[in-house]
């Protein structure tokens, strides 16, 4: 018997990680309690800039959210993204997998399924979000018409723990199964139709019992470049530990912007073995904590920062 093991994404992750240890501790399947980790975090009305309703909308003032999960045992998957007025993404991305034979629905066919399968739709704004986005969106209209509007690069994204990200939570239970689930609501102020590396499997996410389960966070097309969490599982498949891995996923982060000559985006990455043991590092000034839940308790660590290489 192994000893259930949770970790999670960002302080507000500890909320996550004292729920699904509880749901573990009691029995409950990896699913099934890495989920209800994750939703009380999607219900969380104050986690205003990245998961879940009363998140901060996009360049149009659209709020979409998107999630995957993944279960170690089978490979099976499923993830929404794009999804609006739908209150929980993560669980529509587990109908997604037991009921379909796809993996990713987006946007309208996402909002379709989900009313298919008894989801109510809701209002998402919060009236702090609203005043918070009408006080921070960028100008969308350039000065000279002629002239496109310019974005910023996603190198120059800051996320930190003042400005928080996607929560991932990873599991380990009783019978030595893994399962995970990543959910977000993307980059406040993105582009309409942006989607990150949260829905996507192999990049927000991947979980395989015979190697191990992890997470990212941070700037998600950087994670996208490198398959970033598929990278930290097979660093670990190949022999490496959890730590080990995560750390050579933000070098291959840190190379990959050098190599288009930019600085190095936010990113961190989240890892568990089959064995219970974690790990976490984060790209420089990312200032990434994360919760670790085992024997009963949760504590929020601060992860191992790695910089550029000179």
């Amino acid at each position: 018997m192994a000893e259930p093991v949770v970790i999670a994404t960002w302080p507000f992750g500890k909320a996550a990680t004292d729920v699904a240890l509880a749901r573990l501790a009691k029995g409950d399947a990896v699913f099934d309690a890495a989920l209800a980790g994750a939703e009380v975090v999607e219900d969380d009305l104050s986690i205003r800039n990245s998961v879940g309703f009363g998140s901060l909308p996009d360049r149009i003032g659209r709020l979409t959210l998107d999630a995957c999960l993944m279960d170690g045992k089978t490979l099976s998957c499923g993830a929404v993204a794009g999804l609006e007025h739908i209150r929980h993404p993560a669980a529509v991305a587990r109908k997604v997998m037991e009921k379909t034979p796809h993996i990713l629905l987006v946007g309208e066919g996402a909002k379709w399924f989900a009313l298919q399968n008894g989801f109510p739709l809701e209002f998402p704004y919060t009236a702090e979000s609203i005043k918070e986005w009408l006080e921070k969106h960028p100008d969308k209209k350039p000065k000279d018409a002629k002239q496109p509007v310019k974005y910023e690069s996603p190198s120059d994204i800051n996320v930190d723990e003042h400005n928080h990200d996607t929560v991932t939570v990873l599991a380990l239970d009783k019978k030595g199964n893994l399962g995970g689930v990543c959910t977000t609501s993307g980059l406040a102020h993105k582009l309409p139709g942006r989607v990150g590396d949260s829905p996507i499997i192999g990049a927000g996410l991947y979980v395989d019992d015979l190697a191990g389960a992890a997470g990212g966070t941070g700037v998600g097309e950087e994670i996208i470049r490198i398959a970033g969490s598929s990278f930290v599982v097979e660093q670990m498949r190949s022999g490496k530990t959890p730590q080990e891995a995560c750390e050579l996923a933000c070098k291959r982060v840190n190379a990959n912007a050098a190599r288009r000559g930019m600085h190095p985006a936010s990113v961190a990455f989240l890892a568990l073995d089959p064995k219970g043991n974690v790990g976490a590092a984060c790209t420089l000034r990312t200032n990434f904590k994360y919760s670790v839940g085992k024997a009963g308790k949760s504590e929020l660590l601060t992860a191992k920062e790695v910089p550029p290489e000179a």
